[in-house]
């Protein structure tokens, strides 16, 4: 049985790779996921303050900036913990490459054009074999257009895809009212692949402090449908490769994402529920559906129900939301 992919010109031996999370701040951890079945691992991500803040201004920004950020904040370690800054991002890169077989994909994490997106060139440098771009921006000021927005993410992909020679991978929002072409606008200026999607974590209020405070809520299975639309929609009509990332949670999550057309699934609350072991439960759950089906490899399923391929296209668009309102009545 051939479980096979290709992502971002890389030939894994799986379509699982563990997301941006806490889990790659350690060597071991790292280690443990390729372990565990693991076919590339996202680094957790520098962010842009990281590089532009020195070590003290980063502590204040921490502890005040809250849940900002892709990553939760309250997985980060204490202060005294705290020394993984732009330098030793870096090391942590080398030290990774040479523990593990599993192409790195290092991540980076800002929301404005800047010296920032110059670091990319070190990451390459200290031997990342793709990077991965979290353009995480939530656009505040009543003056910008979503055009803004857009062709602020545009001069992000451009500034870092002049800057090195690896794969770059951007990590979408599902926020644009028109997804597909800023898809296709992302692809036109070279982006080796799209990640679907970035999940933007809500504040909550306190009500006996009265403050606002971070709250993270790690991702169910029904959250993957978001992804699974798009993607299903994207499929052959990009060139860029695809990955799935929110609600993979088990061996039926990734399948389904294969057949609407990703190259490859990403895991993080599955992982951090329930650890590393939980890649090699979702591989056997793959491989028995894959035996329990007939089919042989998963090159085989690939886009077999994205878009271009089912009987009825309208099932991903407006039909689908009418009869879905329907089956309740």
């Amino acid at each position: 049985m051939d479980l096979s992919t290709t992502y971002l010109g890389f030939k894994l031996k799986n379509p699982i790779v563990p997301s941006a999370s806490p889990m790659s701040r350690t060597v071991d951890g790292v280690k443990s996921m390729e372990d565990y079945g693991a076919a590339a691992v996202v680094l957790y991500s520098l962010f842009e303050e990281q590089i532009h803040h020195e070590t003290k201004e980063l502590y204040h920004f921490l502890s005040y900036g809250a849940e900002s950020y892709a990553e939760a904040m309250s997985y980060f370690p204490t202060k005294e913990e705290y020394y993984l800054g732009p330098d030793e991002y870096l090391e942590h890169i080398q030290k990774v490459k040479r523990s593990v077989e599993i192409p790195v994909i290092a991540s980076l994490n800002g929301s404005t054009v800047g010296g920032w997106t110059e670091y990319a060139k070190n990451i390459q440098d200290a031997g990342a074999d793709a990077l991965e771009l979290n353009i995480y921006y939530v656009p505040t000021d009543f003056n910008r257009s979503g055009a803004y927005v857009e062709q602020l993410y545009l001069e992000i992909l451009q500034a870092v895809k002049a800057k090195v020679t690896i794969p770059v991978a951007v990590k979408l929002s599902p926020f644009f009212s028109s997804l597909v072409n800023m898809a296709k606008r992302l692809d036109e200026y070279g982006a080796n692949g799209l990640v679907l999607f970035n999940r933007f974590y809500q504040p909550d209020i306190d009500l006996e402090t009265l403050e606002v405070e971070p709250g993270v809520v790690l991702s169910s299975p029904d959250s993957n449908r978001l992804p699974l639309r798009w993607i299903g929609i994207l499929h052959k009509n990009i060139h860029a490769d695809l990955a799935a990332t929110t609600g993979i949670h088990s061996g039926h999550d990734v399948l389904k994402m294969v057949m609407v057309g990703a190259n490859v699934t990403m895991m993080c609350s599955a992982l951090l529920r329930f650890g590393p072991k939980r890649i090699g439960e979702v591989l056997n759950e793959i491989q028995k559906w894959m035996i329990d089906h007939e089919y042989e490899s998963i090159n085989q399923m690939r886009g077999s129900m994205s878009h271009k391929s089912i009987a009825d296209p309208s099932a991903f668009e407006r039909a689908n939301y009418m009869k879905a309102l329907n089956s309740f009545m």
